[in-house]
């Protein structure tokens, strides 16, 4: 990471941060590194190794959205070297301010992390990759960004029944490269048994069963569904709200 990045570092954080920033880290320590029943083993592994990046966004205005995607450019070249390590697996935590969004519905949130993710791809500085669908609806699309697929978690304090999905007082989107998944929950004997297991483990958190929304890359399932939870078990039939631009060069 160089000199100049706009991300922040667990340790800085830990010794840092103040204000609204300090709040989102520890409701995170409060989930990731203080509660054993948490559902995600993965997060809580990167969070006990300090493998934690941060971005925090205090509007979505013009100056707000390219703050995010320096972070997120910068955080794509980091990604880039991955080792396949599990152990050097950096998750990216985007906050958001009260300032730039605070709803009382899981549905507003959803609504504001779309807007953020085509804000986003409004601005992207590199083509969308060939292998992607360009298409939401696709089983093989993925938000892109600098050339690389992304898997973005919408987490909000508006989820009572998605507990799992509620990460504080903040709108978080938890950022992490598309092939890590694949690597290590992918469709493979090993990677079904880790996603039954995590599954297992939210059902038990939430008390509920795990969503209908959650699936496998490549294997039908629609990702889209699976960046914001609905709080129901119910079937969904919403278009999504992502929207490919063509790039002009």
């Amino acid at each position: 990471m160089n000199e100049t990045s706009t991300l922040i570092s667990q340790a800085q954080m830990r010794e840092e941060s103040k204000g609204w920033h300090r709040a989102v880290f520890d409701d995170l320590e409060s989930r990731l590194g203080g509660d054993p029943d948490f559902p995600c083993i993965f997060s809580k592994n990167a969070f006990r190794k300090q493998l934690l990046k941060f971005v925090f966004v205090e509007t979505i205005d013009t100056s707000g959205i390219q703050h995010l995607g320096n972070g997120l450019k910068d955080y794509v070249e980091i990604s880039k070297t991955w080792d396949g390590s599990i152990d050097t697996a950096y998750p990216l935590v985007a906050a958001f301010s009260l300032n730039a969004i605070s709803s009382q519905s899981v549905d507003g949130y959803h609504a504001f992390g779309w807007q953020v993710l085509q804000k986003l791809h409004e601005i992207d500085p590199a083509p969308w990759p060939e292998e992607v669908s360009k298409d939401p609806n696709s089983h093989s699309w993925s938000m892109c960004f600098d050339g690389m697929p992304l898997f973005c978690n919408m987490s909000s304090p508006a989820h009572r029944v998605r507990r799992s999905r509620n990460l504080g007082g903040h709108f978080i989107l938890i950022i992490n490269p598309r092939e890590r998944f694949d690597v290590v929950a992918g469709d493979t004997p090993g990677g079904r048994s880790v996603r039954s297991n995590i599954r297992n483990r939210i059902g038990r958190y939430d008390g509920t069963p795990h969503s209908l929304q959650l699936g496998t890359y490549h294997a039908g399932a629609t990702e889209w569904w699976q960046y914001g939870l609905v709080e129901d078990n119910i079937e969904r039939t919403d278009k999504c709200p992502f929207i490919f631009r063509k790039y002009s060069g």
